[in-house]
């Protein structure tokens, strides 16, 4: 990809990973990502980020199209992680920059990335911090955690302009740099996919942060993350609203129903507690964890108001991949959910209790005592667990 003026003087030389299917532990779709960094050219010329290391020479290039990397006077570090970061050191020995920003935490961050910071340039900012590089003035806004504890937002008020680091991103490929040039629902899919995955468990200090941003009355019209599209425009306040509506995790009437299976007993149980669902107007996702990865399950778990989970009994615990599944949930930490579970099994029936704390733990409201069945499932068993699914959409609907 060429480097895109996204504001007069203001570009985008990022570069486009196509082939992304592994993000932060998450994500086997095929949709990619992209690491965003933007050059500004003032009387200073800024790097606001760089790139993951293995595009160092597609930062390079775009970086070359403007400007020689000599004349880049300062760089700014919103945050450290690798996809950002990762050409930092690079870019440093490459430009001799007069100066590198960073939060506080990122300086710890950087020191602790890279070792052999001594001789760096580098001028540590805090919220409230500016630097003047021409016409424009650089404000700084620390986000800790959102999602690590260094990120920062750099603002131009001159340009209505804000970078925000992991803030509002999404993991797409694409050759479109612009929310309003790509279809807004499939928009709206990667951005709560990326929200889900990575930022839910932040969710308290994303309210707070959009809470201090609208206090602090920002004149923006443009909105950068650093992965995927950039928001302009009507879209500034659409995908505020939507990491509003995200952090709040209302209930929704939705449902997601995922289960593994040994020899298809659990899944006839999934298929019956989804139908019970539906007969109480829920909208439903069946998922079996051996076809579909954790990231996947999660994301609809996210959107879904009641969450039920089945597995047979395996060696008196669950199938493994449905742990895994459910540790990486739990670790996401999902709020204000339904739940319901249900399971067959042989010799030793653990697997509902299992299951059941599982849930609990995770603070899901259990209205309905698990449903477990020995070997093959009879009509008495499909009643039962369409019973067990309409007791969690009637409770759903209680919470709407």
């Amino acid at each position: 990809m060429r480097p895109v003026e996204i504001k007069p003087d203001v570009h985008w030389v990022g570069a486009v990973d196509w082939n992304c299917r592994n993000f932060h532990g998450y994500s086997r779709s095929p949709w990619g990502t992209t690491y965003n960094a933007f050059l500004v050219k003032d009387e200073k010329t800024v790097l606001f980020d760089t790139v993951k290391h293995d595009f160092l020479e597609h930062m390079l290039c775009n970086i070359a199209q403007l400007t020689e990397l000599d004349k880049i006077d300062y760089i700014v570090a919103n945050h450290m992680e690798p996809d950002h970061a990762g050409c930092l050191g690079e870019l440093i020995k490459l430009a001799k920059p007069e100066k590198v920003f960073c939060s506080p935490m990122g300086k710890k961050a950087m020191d602790s990335y890279f070792h052999d910071t001594q001789d760096w340039p580098v001028e540590v900012v805090a919220s409230g911090d500016s630097v003047s590089i021409g016409k424009r003035t650089v404000q700084f806004i620390e986000t800790r955690m959102l999602h690590w504890p260094d990120n920062m937002f750099s603002y131009i008020p001159e340009d209505k302009l804000a970078i925000t680091s992991d803030a509002f991103g999404q993991n797409w490929a694409t050759s479109e740099r612009f929310a309003d040039e790509v279809d807004r629902s499939f928009l709206r899919r990667r951005l709560a996919e990326y929200y889900a995955n990575i930022v839910l468990p932040y969710s308290p200090v994303v309210l707070k942060t959009l809470d201090a941003l609208a206090g602090m009355n920002l004149d923006v019209d443009m909105l950068s993350p650093d992965h995927g599209l950039i928001y302009r425009g009507d879209d500034v306040a659409w995908v505020l609203d939507q990491y509003r509506e995200f952090a709040e995790q209302k209930p929704k009437n939705r449902a997601v129903v995922f289960y593994d299976t040994m020899w298809h007993s659990t899944e006839k149980m999934a298929l019956a507690v989804a139908d019970g669902l539906i007969d109480q107007g829920v909208s439903v996702k069946v998922m079996s964890v051996k076809a579909n990865y954790h990231s996947d399950v999660m994301t609809e778990v996210f959107d879904a108001g009641a969450v039920a989970v089945g597995s047979p009994t395996h060696n008196n615990g669950i199938l493994p991949e449905l742990a895994e599944t459910l540790t990486y949930i739990k670790g996401l930490r999902p709020q204000n959910k339904i739940g319901g579970v249900f399971g067959s099994f042989g010799w030793s029936g653990e697997c509902v209790n299992i299951l059941t704390q599982w849930l609990e733990d995770m603070k899901f409201e259990i209205p309905e005592k698990g449903i477990k069945w020995k070997n093959a499932p009879t009509h008495e068993t499909f009643q039962q667990c369409f019973d067990l699914g309409k007791a969690m959409g009637q409770a759903l609907k209680a919470k709407l």
